[in-house]
């Protein structure tokens, strides 16, 4: 077993007890979820060994870069959790670590799993290395737009039902009361959809570069061209909406999964179709 996946997999372990540890707080009465020193330290500790984790998997490979589905999701992933843990210093967003935990831990138990893939070709080309970067990044932040899209659609789904008491007493009811505001999560989501889009064009724009050095034709016509060049319009549209028309809401909510969605066909879910089932 290899150091890579050693460290990938001590970071699955650290996220998921960390993120049990507070589940089973919360079950216990616990009405408010509050990130201290110690769960601080403990992140930067998971953190960091999933970055060395993907640096020995992704970049110590001697015939390239090394890069497979489930190392993009991972890498993906734990970009969002370190954006998260900077935005956490200027807006109060703890309980949100009672769902990004246990997705950190599968994303890196994933890649500690399935640490096998293709050689990307011309893994040493600076350009190549760059867009790949830059491309993660971007994959990176819309994923954890999308989560945060998927809290945000979940708690407004409860707030529009009838008040029982049974429901409010539940442990998933007092896990949405622990979260941020929806205004407050409102602005994060587009905040993080700004940066995943102005990033995302980065990777388009550093695409084309690539492409015309290796193929010479500035956007080959491959599913992973066409998705991510949908999912550029489709963010790009949600952005124009969001400033002429004042989309927010479930509007935003929608547009950001189907943007989500090509992101996932272009890179993840075609290397899962290439690595695993075939």
């Amino acid at each position: 077993m290899s150091s890579g996946i050693v460290f990938q997999l001590l970071a699955a372990l650290a996220y998921a007890l960390l993120g049990a540890g507070w589940w089973r707080q919360l079950a216990q009465g616990q009405k408010e979820i509050r990130v201290g020193p110690i769960t601080h330290g403990l992140l930067i500790l998971g953190l960091l060994m999933q970055a060395i984790g993907l640096q020995q998997t992704m970049l110590s490979h001697p015939d390239g870069l090394h890069v497979g589905w489930a190392l993009a999701l991972s890498a993906a992933i734990w970009l969002g959790m370190l954006l998260f843990w900077l935005e956490n210093f200027t807006m109060k967003l703890d309980g949100l670590l009672l769902v990004l935990l246990p997705t950190a831990a599968l994303a890196a138990l994933l890649g500690g799993m399935f640490p096998d893939g293709p050689v990307v070709p011309h893994g040493g080309s600076q350009w190549l290395r760059a867009h790949l970067i830059i491309a993660l990044c971007a994959y990176g932040l819309i994923a954890i737009a999308t989560l945060h899209a998927l809290f945000m659609a979940m708690l407004d789904r409860q707030l529009h039902r009838p008040s029982e008491q049974n429901l409010k007493s539940g442990l998933i009811w007092r896990a949405f009361d622990t979260l941020p505001p929806l205004l407050t999560q409102e602005k994060l989501l587009f905040r993080l959809v700004w940066i995943g889009f102005a990033v995302l064009t980065l990777t388009v724009i550093t695409g084309a570069i690539v492409s015309i050095q290796i193929l010479g034709v500035l956007f080959p016509l491959d599913h992973k061209t066409v998705f991510t060049l949908l999912s550029w319009l489709t963010f790009g549209g949600l952005l124009l909406g969001r400033q002429i028309r004042g989309w927010r809401g479930r509007t935003a909510l929608r547009w950001t999964l189907v943007g989500f969605a090509f992101v996932l066909l272009a890179y993840s879910g075609s290397r899962f179709v290439l690595d695993v089932l075939l």
